[in-house]
């Protein structure tokens, strides 16, 4: 098969986007993590594999979604504002693109169970909906902070019939229940598979995860095609944490003429404030004091408190080919009330962080009036509802 050739194409066996990335496991990890690249290598070149997922999309999670024209929003910021509509997918964010193609994989691979980390609790619930689906066992790590903030995504995976694991170490967040569900994967490498939630962790994740969510961005260049009377927007932004809505989404344009901006929360910037450093198995920005110790990242946003950036979007930043900003808790929460009461759409907190610099920057030379943008709304807001409660 022809395979693309873009800035945001097939790192190669090394993995390396740039000088970032690569494979920084146990020696006990190794084998898996090359048996994971060649079974997915084979699978992303088979007609059938492609048709069984693309299928499963469509009948199962609601593909493709829609962009939205933000009317009411566009005519208060004087800039023209698309909302690709990730939202509306089955159970609530991009989350179940990845899940649902790397379960498959899984299946093909003979794999009886699949391993997960979860921040927000978006990308355990994809994970146990899709062992619920193809009858795979399902064992999600969430850190106990994060268990408190997003109680209904606890339940909602426990009734799919996932078994999750609080973890108490740390900062009780994203990134320690990356370690624990690393640490598990290298006892049970045999039989389960570790279903990585962003395009973070040892090759070929950060590449894999991007191209099972490159139909985000892949979609949403079709659909601007038919919306806007120059066909691409002027800038296309999306939420950083990991970076798996964002990455997708700037696939499908990074070869036109539209600008890029990935907006991390201001807590856990790992672009602007951090260091190349390695965690969690691969090479990146990451947020480390003198002496190379992580530090944490905070965000009122459970899916963006992590203190790393997937490797492929240090690179971006690296060569300019997209903008990383940030905005902070208080802008996030007040994008959230300004787009569900000018358009009746209540975003995850994740997502607002996009809308949020959209707001700050409409009508400055960051965004000038007239300009036509493309916020990626990478889920929506009901599971924040108890938290956001306490703060508006």
């Amino acid at each position: 098969m022809h395979r693309r050739r873009s800035a945001m194409s097939d790192p190669g066996p090394s993995g390396r986007f740039g000088r970032f990335g690569g494979r920084y496991v146990p020696e006990t990890l190794i084998t898996a993590c090359e048996e994971l690249e060649e079974a997915f290598r084979d699978a992303w070149d088979d007609p059938a594999f492609r048709a069984a997922l693309s299928q499963t999309l469509e009948l199962y999670a609601g593909r493709p979604t829609p962009v939205t024209p933000a009317l009411r929003l566009s005519a208060d910021l004087g800039v023209t504002l698309l909302l690709k509509r990730e939202d509306l997918t089955h159970t609530g964010s991009h989350k179940i693109n990845n899940v649902l193609g790397q379960a498959l994989l899984a299946r093909r691979m003979g794999k009886t169970r699949l391993l997960a980390e979860t921040g927000a609790g978006q990308h355990g619930v994809a994970t146990a909906t899709a062992g619920a689906l193809l009858g795979l066992g399902v064992t999600v790590f969430m850190g106990e902070r994060d268990m408190e903030r997003q109680q209904l995504n606890v339940f909602r995976m426990r009734l799919l019939g996932a078994e999750v694991v609080g973890v108490s170490g740390g900062s009780r967040t994203l990134k320690d229940a990356c370690s624990e569900a690393l640490r598990h994967w290298v006892a049970a490498a045999d039989d389960a598979h570790y279903c990585i939630g962003s395009v973070m962790g040892p090759h070929p994740y950060p590449w894999m995860v991007r191209e099972f969510q490159r139909v985000v961005g892949e979609e949403a260049r079709g659909q601007c095609a038919s919306l806007l009377p120059r066909a691409v927007p002027d800038v296309v932004v999306a939420c950083v944490g990991g970076g798996s809505n964002a990455a997708g989404t700037f696939a499908g344009f990074v070869d036109t003429p539209a600008r890029l901006v990935g907006v991390e929360p201001a807590g856990g910037a790992a672009v602007a404030g951090g260091e190349p450093g390695v965690l969690h198995g691969f090479h990146s920005y990451v947020l480390q004091d003198e002496d190379g110790q992580i530090q944490e990242a905070h965000s009122i946003s459970a899916g963006l408190d992590y203190p790393g950036v997937g490797p492929e979007h240090a690179h971006l930043a690296d060569t300019g080919r997209a903008t990383y900003v940030s905005v902070t808790d208080d802008e996030a929460v007040a994008a959230v009330a300004r787009l569900a009461r000018t358009e009746g759409i209540l975003p995850a907190l994740e997502s607002a962080h996009a809308l949020a610099w959209v707001l700050k920057a409409a009508g400055t030379p960051d965004l000038p009036a007239g300009s036509t943008v493309l916020v990626t709304l990478s889920g929506r807001g009901d599971k924040d509802a108890d938290q956001l409660a306490r703060l508006i």
